[in-house]
């Protein structure tokens, strides 16, 4: 277990060191990435969730991918298609985007349902199907979808069961002042963020060795107790006054693995109330609806994930 923790230690690093004055939303990142769900990223333009993205492909030596999502993208374009070839007199597959290891959707709202239910089979399923025919994707198969959350003109909101597939939604804020100097200084000293730097960055981890790490992670121990502890506020969330929609037996499986994945970074190989308390803000705030009178008042979805907490005693 050690060595697949010191690998994840290494990934932490190699992204603080770019990515500047980001280190909790590092640290849920690799979460996710162990646990094996999917992450929505949501910030302003500018805030770096396309390079965090590329350069932790970069560090574990997974193939990548990026599609630029906008209207006019088609299925097609991100599954692939058949095409006819003249000489040969037959169908010829050509795969899209989405069959590698890393797949960034960026602006994942400014494109049309349809297109956006393209990724629900790959997402759930790791599959794709094209003219009737199953096509498997790569083991570490993992999306990270972007959007901006101050545009609503031209955008196409994510349905709920959609949003329920991915496992964290992460919120990508502006750095401190500190952090925002230190970009500075690292641009005079020549990185740019561009592709060649990039691939100058050193791989610190394999993409076996995280197979390997979400395997090893898997066997931390949850005793019943903490599992009552957790069903407790999934049931609460289900009854809270200011919320129309709750977590789904989905979220509570989501949550149990995330736990799971919390205490094995922290070196430990059974969960404490901790681990559940640390991940229910990334993970609920996306699965949560509020009521139309809640938005009124003007609650914040984080705040009643803090109620919700507040409302179940901690096992002891």
């Amino acid at each position: 277990m050690s060595e697949s923790i010191s690998v994840f230690n290494r990934l932490s690093q190699g992204l603080n060191q770019v990515i500047v004055g980001q280190s909790i939303l590092i640290q849920q990142l690799l979460v996710a990435l162990l646990a094996g769900g999917h992450v929505i990223l949501e910030g302003v333009p500018g805030t770096g969730k396309t390079l965090l993205v590329k350069v932790l492909a970069q560090l574990i030596q997974a193939e990548f991918r990026r599609i630029q999502l906008t209207p006019d993208v088609l299925p097609a374009d991100i599954t692939g298609t058949n095409i006819f070839d003249l000489n040969s007199r037959d169908f010829t597959l050509k795969k899209g985007p989405i069959f590698t290891e890393v797949l960034l959707a960026d602006e994942i709202n400014r494109t049309p349902p349809k297109t956006q239910a393209a990724l629900l089979e790959a997402m759930e399923e790791m599959q794709v199907t094209l003219d009737g025919e199953s096509l498997p994707l790569p083991d570490l198969f993992w999306v990270i979808a972007t959007q901006n959350p101050l545009e609503f003109e031209g955008t196409y909101p994510l349905p709920e069961a959609q949003l329920d597939r991915f496992l964290f939604k992460l919120v990508v804020d502006y750095p401190d002042e500190a952090s925002e100097k230190q970009m500075l200084l690292n641009r005079q000293a020549g990185f740019t963020a561009r592709r060649l730097d990039i691939a100058r960055l050193k791989s610190v981890a394999t993409v076996a060795e995280i197979l390997q790490a979400r395997q090893e992670a898997k066997q931390v121990k949850v005793s019943e107790a903490i599992i009552d502890y957790l069903l407790g506020l999934v049931r609460v969330s289900r009854q809270f006054p200011d919320l129309a929609l709750g977590a789904s037996p989905r979220a509570a499986g989501a949550w149990f693995v995330t736990a799971q994945a919390t205490a094995y970074l922290a070196g430990r190989d059974f969960v404490t109330p901790d681990d559940i308390k640390a991940v229910a803000p990334p993970l609920l705030r996306h699965r949560l609806l509020l009521k139309p009178e809640a938005l009124l008042d003007n609650l914040q979805i984080d705040g009643v994930i803090a109620s919700i907490l507040n409302k179940v005693p901690v096992p002891r």
